[in-house]
């Protein structure tokens, strides 16, 4: 009865037996016990919370993923590129209601038509017109005529612009993450040249398509290439794998700020068979500015973030570093020690508001040094947390019983 319920997804293994099936697949027990792909369920759980109308068994969800992975990876990214294409249409659909250049250039087409019109109703219903006055009205139509085909011009010229806006990756934070994605978070070249060749490394960087887009690449190369060069890579990756990934003490080790050794550790190169870190940085308002995704700890992508993460608690106490044990709620609890830090953003000046940046740094509890602290349980966003008494829930979350 006990190995039918577990066939049955209504039992978890443990114990002896899951270490003796371990040893008879010739495989890591913790493999068996963490069950389906945590990315994969997070993916089935927003693609059903994002429909909530369509009544799926959500308590089954990770037999599903089990049982078929491929499909559900199949229903994973065709909700992300609907989520995608929703969002392209809303982004114009905004466009076209607000966009004040959009509508004077339009207000000046329907001005220079007008005075066109008038002009030439003039010409066509006045039978005796002075020479003078003809040329003036001549030279007017063609005046106006020529602005007209300028503007038209423009505007054809920025609604492409918009079109191709829209149908790439979406807003210039995105097309950098697409590219980073693709680097693995990790660039060679800015590793061991000096200066960095940001050009050359725009002209392959296929996903990064807009101008924004590409200034935030540039302001990312620079800020990354200034961090190897003071924590140099043949020097910092094993000074971080003897010092378990420790900020504290590769920022003495280096004379580094917390926050450049948390970004420098989150750009390391993953080793073969190792868990990625992860890292996640705001601004003083708290929206997200940089992601780094790690397996288990799903990012939010629109709204807002989790409020129990440390990395706001970082944020309303400038200068103090934080370190929390956290596991993410839900089936699937996996634990991170993170690091976060809050340092200001460059300087202001005397009589310019301080602007603080927040970074935090998510290490696989596998790979992080062993320390004895209390976990904190914390979630992605309300929507989809399971998490049911949360003391700073924003709103109900479409999970039910912690699925």
């Amino acid at each position: 009865s006990y190995l039918n319920l577990i066939e049955h997804n209504r039992r978890r293994i443990g114990g002896k037996l899951l270490g003796d099936i371990a040893d008879a697949l010739e495989v890591d027990a913790t493999t068996l016990a963490e069950g389906a792909d945590a990315g994969l369920m997070t993916g089935l759980r927003e693609a059903a919370a994002d429909r909530s109308d369509v009544p799926a068994e959500r308590a089954r969800a990770e037999e599903f993923a089990g049982r078929f992975p491929g499909w559900s990876a199949l229903v994973v990214a065709q909700a992300r590129r609907i989520a995608e294409l929703e969002r392209t249409v809303e982004t114009l659909s905004d466009r076209m209601a607000h966009d004040p250049h959009l509508a004077a250039s339009l207000h000046d087409l329907l001005t220079t038509v007008t005075a066109i019109n008038s002009t030439a109703s003039i010409l066509v219903e006045t039978d005796k017109i002075e020479d003078e006055w003809r040329d003036r009205f001549h030279r007017n139509i063609h005046e106006d005529s020529q602005r007209l085909a300028d503007s038209s011009q423009a505007l054809v010229a920025y609604l492409d612009t918009m079109g191709e806006a829209a149908t790439g990756a979406g807003t210039p934070q995105e097309e950098l993450e697409l590219w980073l994605t693709g680097q693995d978070f990790h660039i060679s070249e800015l590793e061991r040249a000096l200066p960095p060749p940001t050009e050359a490394l725009l002209r392959d960087a296929a996903p990064i398509t807009s101008v924004s887009g590409r200034d935030l690449a540039v302001r990312f190369m620079q800020r990354y290439s200034g961090d190897a060069r003071k924590m140099p890579l043949a020097e910092f990756a094993p000074a971080a794998v003897a010092a378990q990934f420790d900020p504290a003490v590769l920022a003495e080790r280096f004379n580094a700020d917390l926050a450049a050794v948390l970004r420098r550790i989150a750009m390391l190169p993953t080793p073969a068979g190792a868990g990625r870190i992860g890292l996640v940085i705001c601004d003083g308002s708290g929206t997200l500015t940089f992601r780094k995704p790690v397996d288990g700890f799903p990012l939010p992508r629109f709204g807002a973030a989790c409020p129990l993460w440390p990395l706001y608690q970082a944020l309303s106490r400038p200068m103090t570093p934080v370190r929390a044990m956290v596991e993410v709620a839900g089936r699937d609890a996996m634990r991170f020690l993170a690091y976060a830090v809050t340092q200001p953003a460059g300087f202001a000046g005397f009589d310019a508001p301080a602007a603080f940046e927040a970074t935090m740094l998510l290490l696989p509890a596998d790979r992080a040094a062993k320390t004895v602290l209390p976990v904190r349980p914390v979630g992605t966003s309300c929507r989809i947390c399971s998490q049911a008494d949360c003391r700073v829930r924003r709103e109900p979350s479409v999970l039910v019983g912690g699925v």
